[in-house]
């Protein structure tokens, strides 16, 4: 079959916007390609896992790649992909450059392509991400394997956004909790909860393609074999009572979360929020509070925000 590639080159901010405007305009996957993945390959606290010099890599911005079946007439969907892109600014995300190109490709090179990207990485003190075709050992105590194939359509589980969440995650979990993870995409949290000791993890997207995604590697994962996953707006219609809920999301769409999580927390759980960029951390952080959440933890990686904020029991 004969694909067709839309790319968009963006900035770092954008990535989850643009791809979303990709995905909803008809695409089969996306390859993302953000230089922040490739900053956090470099020598850190956790070791280096690969030479980043041996990789093809950008090194500003992102770079948003989507696919298109022979069956849909890309040239007269992308005037509509341009225009929604340019708007993201109304918003108050900047999607420059915002330069959007098309070229054919074959199905082989569709399906391949993006593998060169994705290596082992030491994600937290305790996890590493593995692609699910490479054959790699622990080589630390204590270090846990979550094994993920990101498919078309999701990252590679290293940007800031997750590992702020990841790293979170291991700040209020101490084995046993209910968590619900919102907007699981390629289900890389709600692995990670079940390896930190969560005991009942249910996570949820708005997207089919995500849930088919969060399954697959799931079931790559044997600690994660008994977590829900299903498609779902946000926390609509869900009435739990968990210990932690997660969410990995855009600003926008957090700030009407706010009131449904705290809905369905018990008393003394935990809301950790991410996706949040500079300008719209204060627009987080008024809704968290103006909820009744007292804030215990604000994380930052460049210009991404993470919060983790502490739903108060009667004798607090």
């Amino acid at each position: 079959m004969q694909w067709t590639e839309v790319t968009v080159k963006t900035s770092n901010e954008a990535v989850e916007a643009v791809s979303n405007i990709l995905m909803e305009a008809g695409a089969s996957g996306v390859k993302i390609e953000d230089a922040l993945d490739y900053q956090n390959l470099k020598p850190d606290r956790y070791g280096e896992i690969i030479d980043l010099a041996t990789i093809p890599h950008i090194t500003a911005g992102a770079q948003i790649s989507a696919y298109y079946p022979e069956t849909v007439f890309v040239p007269e969907i992308l005037p509509t992909i341009k225009q929604r892109v340019a708007k993201l600014s109304d918003f108050g995300l900047d999607p420059a450059p915002n330069e959007v190109t098309m070229a054919a490709v074959t199905d082989e090179a569709w399906a391949t392509a993006w593998k060169k990207y994705y290596h082992p990485v030491r994600v937290t003190r305790y996890l590493t991400i593995v692609p699910s075709w490479e054959d790699y050992q622990p080589v630390q105590p204590h270090e846990s394997i979550m094994r993920l194939d990101p498919g078309m359509a999701f990252g590679t589980g290293t940007h800031p956004t997750t590992r702020l969440s990841l790293q979170n995650l291991e700040t209020v979990i101490h084995g046993g909790e209910h968590l619900i993870d919102v907007g699981t995409g390629s289900g890389v949290l709600s692995i990670a909860a079940k390896a930190m000791g969560v005991g009942q993890v249910e996570a949820y997207d708005l997207d089919d393609v995500a849930v088919k995604a969060a399954q697959d590697n799931l079931d790559l994962n044997p600690v994660a074999a008994d977590v829900k996953v299903a498609a779902n707006d946000l926390l609509t219609g869900i009435q739990t009572q968990a210990d932690i809920i997660v969410a990995n999301i855009l600003a926008e769409i957090i700030v009407p979360l706010v009131p449904q999580a705290k809905a369905n927390l018990k008393p003394g759980g935990y809301f950790i929020t991410s996706g949040i960029i500079d300008d719209k951390f204060a627009t987080v952080m008024a809704a968290l509070k103006a909820a009744d959440f007292k804030i215990t933890q604000h994380t930052q990686m460049g210009d991404w925000h993470s919060i983790i904020a502490y739903l108060p029991t009667d004798e607090d």
